[in-house]
């Protein structure tokens, strides 16, 4: 995942960006932000979704396995001619009649009810209800896990787009004064070749330094909001200036004047990543546990009561044909009522050998799943081991920055004092004027960098404490 790339800003990238630019005088603070990206995030909003339809899943499960309940009421009309003979209704469309068996066929008709009510409970289920239940609620457990290492990896985005933002900002400032310093060479130059102190094509290099610097600015401004806009972006709002808060160009974490925790006594079992490779393993075996238990039988309650009415009499046969009403009335009348009551017990035989391979497929993808665990365990702690390493480096870089920078301060007013006094030429001083620009740009990236290197870590870790407590 993206996430686990180093956060290191390394350099200023051209092209353009065409974002629109508003007014922003306040502060944006890094805890404001990452609260607004979590709010604003659509992704976040579709995992909470996920969750929650997690959480109705469990619910409905649970009711799978309630009674079922059936009522019935039916009014017909038609004729009751019976005859002897087996016979099979095809998906079950027939018609059932309870006539007696007449010579030949007759057309009398009269109108009859059946009023029913149906239970069917399977009471026992050898394991099923509980095994499927278990697994909705890991799946609910899935989800969950799934919703927090969103959570956790959209922080980190924002935390590290806030600090590519800060940077670039910081850069941007830095081309400025490099701008304003190359200006000011520039009218001096100019002067003395005019007044010919110092050759004419001198004026031309100071020219291409004063060019130099604007494109540099351009590029400076250029990545500065495509940085804006990537921070818009994770925060689901809309792009504009953004004012930051300019505690990770003033200080360094505190944890860096500390004693540091070694990566062997750090716990990286808490990781959002690794508790959702996790919940997966867990699912695929309570998956696994289910279709085990698919082989059971299962016992099941019925009950049965049932009304019916009819227009033909008790005493109607093939001597007494005329022996019915067709009135409606005397048809769906109920006179004659049944009860049921029984256990039934089935079981599928061959599910033996169905739910042998199931199970042993799913048994694979299980393993399969802690292989995953494994490797981004052991990723995890390499990972661990370079992030130490990386703030270690930038924490060194930060400490040898103002040293570079007050050595290429002191060389550019060596150079230009002595150009001016004619006893240098244009060569030294343009040097002069790019180590001290490079010099400010390292300073920006080695106190930023701190902060991206110990975003790294808190990453790697699982716990974004680790950043957020140093500010």
């Amino acid at each position: 995942m993206n996430i686990w790339k180093p956060l290191f800003l390394v350099a200023l990238a051209t092209g353009s960006c065409s974002v629109v630019v508003t007014a922003q005088t306040q502060t944006l603070r890094l805890q404001d932000a990452l609260k607004t990206g979590l709010n604003n995030y659509q992704s976040l909003k579709a995992k909470e979704n996920y969750a929650r339809a997690a959480v109705e899943n469990v619910h409905t499960v649970k009711r799978e396995f309630l009674p079922d309940l059936n009522l019935s009421a039916q009014n017909s009309y038609g004729t009751v001619n019976g005859q002897n003979g087996p016979m099979w209704g095809y998906k079950g469309w027939t018609t059932g009649a309870s006539g007696p068996v007449l010579p030949s066929q007759n057309w009398n008709a009269a109108f009859g009810g059946l009023y029913l009510a149906n239970i069917s409970w399977d009471v026992v289920t050898f394991g099923r209800r509980v095994a499927k239940v278990e697994m909705a609620k890991q799946q609910l457990d899935n989800s969950n896990a799934d919703l927090e290492q969103e959570k956790f990896e959209q922080q980190v985005r924002i935390a590290g787009a806030y600090l590519n933002l800060l940077a670039a900002q910081r850069l941007r400032k830095s081309m400025e004064s490099n701008l304003q310093r190359a200006q000011e060479l520039q009218r001096m130059i100019v002067s003395r070749a005019l007044n010919g102190l110092n050759a004419g094509v001198d004026s031309s290099i100071a020219n291409a330094e004063v060019s130099k610097a604007k494109l540099s600015l351009i590029d400076a401004d250029a990545y500065m909001l495509q940085q804006s806009n990537k921070l818009a972006e994770m925060m689901d709002v809309t792009p504009q200036d953004f004012q930051l808060d300019t505690t990770f160009i003033s200080k360094i974490p505190n944890e860096m004047l500390q004693p540091q925790e070694t990566h062997d006594s750090i716990n990286i079992m808490q990781q959002p990543l690794l508790k959702y490779y996790s919940t997966r393993i867990h699912l695929s075996e309570a998956n696994q546990q289910f279709i085990a238990k698919n082989v059971m039988p299962r016992l099941s309650l019925m009950g049965v009561m049932q009304t019916r009415g009819s227009g033909f009499n008790a005493d109607y046969s093939a001597a007494n044909l005329n022996s019915y009403s067709s009135g409606y009335w005397d048809g769906v009348s109920p006179n004659r009522s049944n009860y049921l009551l029984g256990l039934n017990l089935s079981w599928t035989v061959t599910d033996l050998w169905r739910t042998h391979s199931q199970a042993a497929r799913q048994h694979y993808t299980t393993e399969a799943l802690k292989n995953e665990y494994t490797q981004q365990h052991h990723r995890l702690r390499q990972q661990l081991v370079l992030s130490e390493s990386q703030l270690l480096n930038a924490f060194k870089k930060y400490k040898e920055a103002p040293v570079g920078l007050k050595a290429a301060a002191d060389a550019f007013l060596q150079k230009s004092t002595l150009y001016e006094n004619g006893l240098s030429d244009i060569a030294d001083l343009s040097q002069a004027l790019y180590n001290i620009n490079r010099a400010e740009t390292d300073r920006d990236i080695a106190y930023n960098g701190v902060w991206q290197a110990l975003l790294y870590k808190a990453a790697t870790i699982g716990d974004l404490q680790v950043f957020l407590s140093q500010l």
